[in-house]
This record gives C-alpha cells, sequence and structure tokens, in this order.
C-alpha cells in the first residue's frame, strides 16, 4: 500500500486536527487540481469527477468536515482506478 492511501487511511480514521497544506498535498497527490481562490476558500476540482471540493484553511488547518469531504471525493474518484 502506499504512502498515500495510508495517509488517506489515517484521515479517515482521525479527521480533526489535520493540517491545511498536508490535505492540499493529498488532494494534488490523487489527481485534484486548484481551481481558484476566492477568500480563504480553495477550490479543487478532478478531471473524473463533476463535482467541487471546498476547503479553507483555519489556522494552519482544515475543518473536520471539509476532510472527511475530501475523503469521500477521493474515494469516489479512485474507486475505479486504484485499490487499496
Amino acid at each position: 500500500m502506499s504512502s498515500r492511501w495510508k495517509k488517506l487511511e489515517r484521515l479517515e480514521r482521525n479527521p480533526k486536527n489535520v493540517k491545511f497544506r498536508d490535505l492540499v498535498s493529498l488532494l494534488k497527490a490523487f489527481g485534484f487540481s486548484l481551481e481558484r481562490v476566492t477568500g480563504s476558500h480553495h477550490i479543487f476540482t478532478h478531471p473524473k469527477w463533476d463535482g467541487i471540493l471546498n476547503i479553507q484553511d483555519r489556522g494552519g488547518e482544515a475543518k473536520p468536515y471539509q476532510v472527511r469531504q475530501a475523503v469521500k471525493a477521493i474515494k469516489e474518484v479512485c474507486k475505479c482506478t486504484d485499490t487499496l
């Protein structure tokens, strides 16, 4: 199992106290790209996914509910291409 999957599992088990920059790097590792930044909202998209993902930097950490949304989005995108 690659390190990005291990990080994803760790975030899924505990979405609290996740550094914003770590979440951004994980999203990029799974093919998400930063579409735009509007204020504190960072909008990510993926070519294989129809939705958008909005995450915010709150004092250097990502909000727990947004971490859960990011994990769900990554799993939806990668369900056909990667395996655990």
